[in-house]
This record gives structure tokens, C-alpha cells and sequence, in this order.
């Protein structure tokens, strides 16, 4: 059996209902003798190895003491759509991130990558061909897997709900022949498109920018509407990835992207610059 998939807006309820509980100065144990419940259920709550009904919720915060009744029905409907099943549930056996239920729960994506199209853009062939690249040993039915994955992935940006997609790709995106040059060329017509979309803003790092903060280490934040709007750091490595909330954490990284942004060249630019590329393919 597959493990399930926390998302973000689980994630972020159970942290407040554990931080509301050492408000109220309750232990675990105190809790689960008010409402004749097992320690465990607590422990499986506060740890995310359980979804939490929004009745148990509503008990809950009655036990600590949250008397307004706007935050007990923001508590309540985040437990309602933390329970929701992702297009991702379908695809539990190769999906083992939860990056991509933080990602689909986001009301915005800003995204720097130095040496990819990030995967919201991606076509099927120059996903094919990473995943060729990177992961020569899948065997091919589980490559068609991670395509068809990726592709429900993307849907998301079409939505009537889409986020708002900023990206900056550094120059060196545009060159590096993924795949080959038949790839490349359809992959620059997909940024092309891309480019046009409402809700997508691209901008280029251009080569004469010079060296900067972040080269080297791409980023993504990931921005949540919400009674309270947060935001969270995605980091990916070679074997495995990081996620940061922290006020001096998030202030860091957009303070790069916002110098990136400035340095990066206008979105209106970003189509002729992919004309020129693809025209010496």
C-alpha cells in the first residue's frame, strides 16, 4: 500500500492545531481524556498520519479555548479541503513528493531555474528525454507513467482557479540541447505559447547579467491564499528536497527573486529571444 500524500493545507492545520494546544497549556494526554479519545488519534493528528474530520476540529478547538468564530470556521474548512483527494492520488505509485499537492493547493508559483524549463512547462518529449537522461534504468512503462503524471500536473494551469505562474529562466535554459534539436524546437514553442497565457509571467536571466545570489541553487516559492497568506520554499537536490517556511528563510529567497526579476529582462522580451534561439536550432 502506497503512503498517503500530505498536503499543504494538512500540513499547515496540524501545525496550528499543535501550536494551539501548548497555548492552552494542554498536554496530549489531557486532551484525549476531555474527549474520551486514544493519545494516539492526538499524536496521529499533530504528526499528519491522519486526516482530521472538520467535527474533530470543531472539538478540538473548543477544548483550547478558540472562541471566535471566524478562526474555528477557517480551521474547519481548512480540514474540508485538506481532505480532498489531488489529481496525484491517481498516481500515488510513482509519486512519492509532496511537492505537487503543495503546488496544486497554491494561489501562486514563483519559480527560478538555472538550468531546466521548470515542470509546469515542460512538453512530453523534453520530459521523455530528462527522465531518459537522468533515470536510465526506468523501464519504459513507468516512463509513461511519469509523462501522463506530468501532463495532469500542468492542467492545472489552465483552470479557471490557475495560479499565477512567475518564472525566471536563466539564459543557459534556452541552450542546453535537451533531447535534441526537434525537442528543443518544441519546447520553445510550448514557452512561446506559454508566455501569452494571463496567468503566466516569463522573464529571462540573460549571460551578461554576471554572476549573482542564487547561481547555481534554482528555487521555487510556493504563495497560499488564506485567512492568513503564507508561503513555503521548495528545494530540490540530488537525493532528496527541502522545504522552508521560517520568516528568514522566506524573506531571503524573495528578496533573490526580486533581484533576480530586476535583472531579468522584460516578459515582453522573452518571445523574440525565443524566435532567435529557435531559429539556430
Amino acid at each position: 500500500m502506497t503512503a498517503r500524500m500530505e498536503t499543504f493545507r494538512g500540513r499547515q492545520l496540524r501545525r496550528e492545531l499543535l501550536r494551539l494546544r501548548e497555548v492552552a497549556g494542554l498536554s496530549m494526554e489531557d486532551v484525549a481524556q476531555r474527549l474520551d479519545w486514544s493519545k494516539a488519534k492526538i499524536s496521529r493528528i499533530e504528526t499528519g498520519r491522519t486526516r482530521v474530520t472538520p467535527s474533530d476540529v470543531r472539538l478540538l478547538v473548543e477544548e483550547y479555548g478558540v472562541t471566535d468564530e471566524q478562526e474555528r470556521q477557517a480551521l474547519m474548512d481548512l480540514a474540508r479541503r485538506a481532505r480532498k483527494q489531488g489529481w496525484w492520488h491517481n498516481y500515488s505509485d510513482i509519486i512519492a513528493s509532496p511537492y505537487v499537492s503543495f503546488e496544486a493547493e497554491a494561489s501562486g508559483v514563483r519559480s527560478y531555474q538555472s538550468q531546466l524549463v521548470p515542470g509546469l512547462l515542460q512538453t512530453e518529449g523534453y520530459v521523455r528525454a530528462l527522465l531518459s537522461s537522468v533515470r536510465p534504468a526506468l523501464p519504459r512503462n513507468e516512463i509513461d507513467r511519469r509523462v501522463e503524471a506530468r501532463a495532469a500536473r500542468q492542467e492545472r494551469l489552465g483552470e479557471q482557479d490557475a495560479p499565477h505562474l512567475w518564472a525566471i529562466l536563466d539564459e543557459a535554459v534556452f541552450h542546453r540541447l535537451v533531447g535534441g534539436p526537434d525537442i528543443m524546437a518544441g519546447q520553445l514553442e510550448r514557452l512561446r505559447e506559454a508566455a501569452r497565457l494571463p496567468n503566466v509571467t516569463l522573464q529571462v536571466l540573460p549571460f551578461s547579467a554576471g554572476s549573482h545570489s542564487a547561481m547555481g541553487v534554482p528555487f521555487v516559492i510556493l504563495d497560499f491564499d488564506g485567512p492568513t497568506p503564507v508561503s513555503a520554499i521548495y528545494l530540490e537536490h540530488l537525493t532528496g528536497e527541502l522545504y522552508l517556511d521560517e520568516a528568514t528563510d522566506l524573506s531571503r529567497y524573495s528578496l533573490v527573486f526580486d533581484y533576480l526579476r530586476a535583472k531579468a529582462t522584460d516578459p515582453e522580451e522573452v518571445v523574440p529571444m525565443i524566435d532567435a534561439v529557435a531559429s539556430r536550432l
